[in-house]
């Protein structure tokens, strides 16, 4: 009977490095759960001579936004950890802030802007990592939300400056 223990994870990666993976992953949950939240009140708020255009646009960031909540939650599981729940370590974890009730569209849009640095920030840090110990998983991940992110940073900050 073979007592060692294993060098290699069930999806053969460094255990070490994939817990490691995980906890950044479950700081990028929390950072997209608080985004999510952020992203629901400026929909349900939006005023003004935009509304009906950025009530929209908020709406398909939101449904985006919970599609990749998802994922991240799955690839935690994936990598063997177990991915948070409560808002309350949300807010602990996350560098994006709660945001207050805004209906001015250009406050929305700068806080989305934001948001998006921030997470851009932590992505490039997973895909580092990720990329260093072979995770193909969470580096293709990675780097579909920053690609995907990029074109909304430039789309979002072209109407600001219109």
């Amino acid at each position: 009977m073979n007592t060692t223990q294993p060098t290699t994870s069930p999806i053969g990666l460094n255990p070490e490095k994939s817990a490691e993976l995980a906890h950044l992953l479950n700081q990028l949950l929390a950072n997209y759960s608080v985004f999510y939240q952020n992203t629901r009140g400026y929909h349900w708020h939006i005023k003004g001579e935009h509304f009906f255009e950025l009530h929209l646009k908020f709406e398909e960031l939101y449904q985006n936004l919970f599609v990749k909540i998802d994922e991240i939650a799955e690839r935690i599981l994936t990598l063997g950890g177990a991915p948070e729940h409560n808002f309350s370590a949300y807010l602990k974890k996350a560098d994006i802030p709660e945001s207050d009730k805004i209906s001015n569209g250009k406050k929305a849009i700068t806080e989305i802007l934001s948001s998006l640095k921030s997470l851009l920030i932590l992505q490039r840090n997973l895909l580092d990592l990720s990329g260093e110990i072979g995770d193909e998983g969470t580096n293709a991940l990675m780097s579909d939300y920053i690609s995907e992110q990029e074109k909304m940073i430039w789309m979002y900050s072209a109407y600001l400056n219109a």
